[in-house]
């Protein structure tokens, strides 16, 4: 059973935020309920990768967390039997977490789980489908061009990139009005508080640096991709599909 977010709810220092194993504890909960639609972007997306993967097809999954996307991958019924998924974490709590709800698939060698700093990581396996949930926007800018240019350079022709992020808008009006939206879905909706909420926006301050769409798309633009597209978006969430020709 997962256990439920109450990280924000009475604590009394706030800190920086970091995937912690007080994090890895409750971030099912968390993420269900901090992302807006999350349970039908899982959907969409595995619908997307499996129009792109192809028999023993490779698909790595950088930022997997507890490795939920991973899972909805392989029970989707389309998947191929011998596609191999690689999950890539800076976090040895979430790792744990992704291996005890992997563990049949691990174990017969169709998952591998590794650990590994995404603002690090240059060296990529081959492969067909890169999925990054909700995790550029938690790298240093300075190192997210370098970390999509390792993508496209590892990604095979006809291979895909899924990036979801939460975004900017240039308008200043609107980038309030689509953050107080979000903010209330979280309280009428997920349940936290005006105090939980504003502790975890105190916590993620310094570490989660949203981009603008444009600016992503830029990133995208100079890492060698040249077919994108925004296959969903809510107000300040968006989840983006690029191509490599």
């Amino acid at each position: 059973m997962t256990e439920q977010d109450k990280l924000f709810k009475y604590i009394t220092r706030v800190e920086d935020f970091a995937f912690d194993e007080r994090v890895a504890h409750v971030f099912d909960d968390m993420v269900s309920r901090s992302v807006p639609f999350y349970n039908e972007i899982q959907r969409i997306q595995a619908d997307l990768i499996m129009d792109f993967l192809p028999d023993a097809g490779v698909v790595c999954d950088l930022g997997c967390s507890t490795g939920t996307t991973i899972g909805h991958l392989i029970g989707h019924p389309r998947c191929p039997d011998n596609a191999l998924f690689i999950g890539f974490d800076n976090s040895e709590p979430m790792l744990e977490k992704a291996k005890a709800k992997l563990s049949a698939h691990t174990v017969t060698g169709q998952v591998s789980l590794r650990l590994g700093d995404l603002g690090n990581l240059r060296d990529l396996p081959d492969c067909d489908v890169v999925i990054l949930n909700w995790a550029l926007q938690f790298v240093r800018p300075i190192d997210r061009e370098p970390l999509l240019k390792a993508i496209f350079h590892a990604l095979k022709p006809g291979g895909i990139l899924l990036l979801s992020e939460k975004i900017l808008v240039k308008d200043t009006l609107l980038n309030r009005l689509y953050i107080d939206h979000y903010l209330e879905f979280k309280k009428s909706q997920s349940g936290y508080t005006d105090i939980e909420n504003q502790r975890k926006r105190e916590a993620l301050e310094n570490v989660l640096i949203p981009y603008r769409l444009d600016e992503n798309m830029a990133l995208l633009e100079r890492a060698g991709f040249t077919h994108w597209d925004t296959f969903f978006q809510w107000f300040n969430f968006v989840c983006m599909i690029a191509v490599k020709g």
